[in-house]
């Protein structure tokens, strides 16, 4: 069976990614991994009139150099897929209005980029599709207007606050034999731990980032050390301790290859509080730094778990506490 488990989809046919896009803000393009992403932009704006239009080029923009990278155009395409945090993904919907393919939408909020990558495998695993375009974005001007306050109030945040990537990335699936092949996925379920701090997203989204990875390892029969790398999508430094901790506590050690994508794009000085957030962190980490890591021969099998806080605004305000949920994908790299 292609389930293995309860919660883990494992691909029989080869499913590849093929070619991928990011591009990112000012913030991004002064971290650690700058030189790495395909383009960078040196205001919020990022050529657009507002900050809505700005996250709308960015996935545009990652998704026309992820096609281009793959020499292919829209029309090669079966399927996209694709979602943002903005309310109704109006990101991901006005810009598949411009790209001639079969469109499902879809929220995980910060997982999405995982999801998504997850979804599109199955569609090729199981030749619902040749080829699925993948795409992901968030803005840390239109994600703080929409669930905090706006940039412009100058609100203090306290140390557990993150800031949330300004980025857009695509990823390219399908069954061209390429150096990157995805050959598992376990989908999570959603957690709620009671925590109801909409500054404190890393609390929130650890337990349901362990509880994948356990999972993943129980319906695997794996352990830790078969993988190179574990990382989560942007647990930031509060909920990577957490997750640590609890995998631990059911007795999986991770302390050695494990990492975080929200503590790896930015640089300790650039005062982000926690460290990075949002869709686009777990993507443009992965996509960009992450597969050249692995091009390069330091990891063979990586582990990425994308992890998304599932609340509104609306929910916030009537003092509801924040679900949240993970979902893992394998990819391992091939060799000749």
């Amino acid at each position: 069976m292609r389930l293995a488990g309860k919660q883990t989809w494992v691909f029989e046919n080869d499913v590849y990614i093929q070619a991928t896009g990011t591009v990112v803000g000012p913030f991004e393009a002064e971290g650690p991994l700058g030189s790495q992403f395909d383009v960078t932009y040196r205001d919020l704006y990022c050529g657009g009139k507002t900050w809505e239009l700005a996250e709308r080029r960015l996935m545009k923009e990652a998704i026309d150099i992820c096609l281009q990278k793959a020499n292919v155009t829209a029309d090669n395409v079966d399927f996209f897929l694709a979602g943002d945090l903005l309310n109704q993904n109006v990101t991901s919907n006005y810009t598949a209005r411009d790209i001639p393919v079969p469109f499902l939408c879809m929220f995980g909020a910060c997982s999405t980029s995982m999801e998504t990558l997850a979804v599109g495998a199955a569609l090729v695993d199981g030749e619902f599709a040749r080829t699925v375009l993948t795409a992901t974005s968030s803005h840390n001007a239109t994600a703080e207007r929409q669930f905090r306050y706006p940039t412009e109030l100058g609100v203090q945040k306290p140390k557990t606050a993150t800031f949330t990537v300004t980025g857009g990335a695509a990823a390219l699936i399908g069954r061209e034999k390429s150096l990157f092949r995805i050959s598992a996925a376990t989908i999570g379920r959603v957690i709620d731990a009671g925590m109801k701090n909409p500054l404190d997203m890393g609390s929130a989204m650890a337990p349901a980032a362990a509880a994948t990875i356990e999972q993943h390892f129980l319906d695997l029969g794996a352990s830790p050390d078969d993988y190179d790398l574990i990382v989560t999508g942007d647990l930031s430094k509060v909920g990577s301790v957490i997750v640590k901790e609890l995998l631990s506590e059911s007795g999986y050690d991770v302390a050695t290859n494990y990492n975080d994508c929200g503590l790896m794009i930015y640089r300790p000085t650039q005062g982000v509080f926690a460290g990075g957030s949002g869709c686009a962190c777990c993507a443009v980490v992965t996509y960009a730094h992450l597969l050249k890591e692995m091009q390069q021969g330091r990891f063979q099998k990586i582990l990425v778990v994308a992890t998304g806080a599932l609340l509104s605004p609306t929910m916030i305000q009537q003092k509801q506490s924040i679900p949240a949920i993970a979902h893992g994908v394998v990819i391992e790299a091939v060799r000749g």
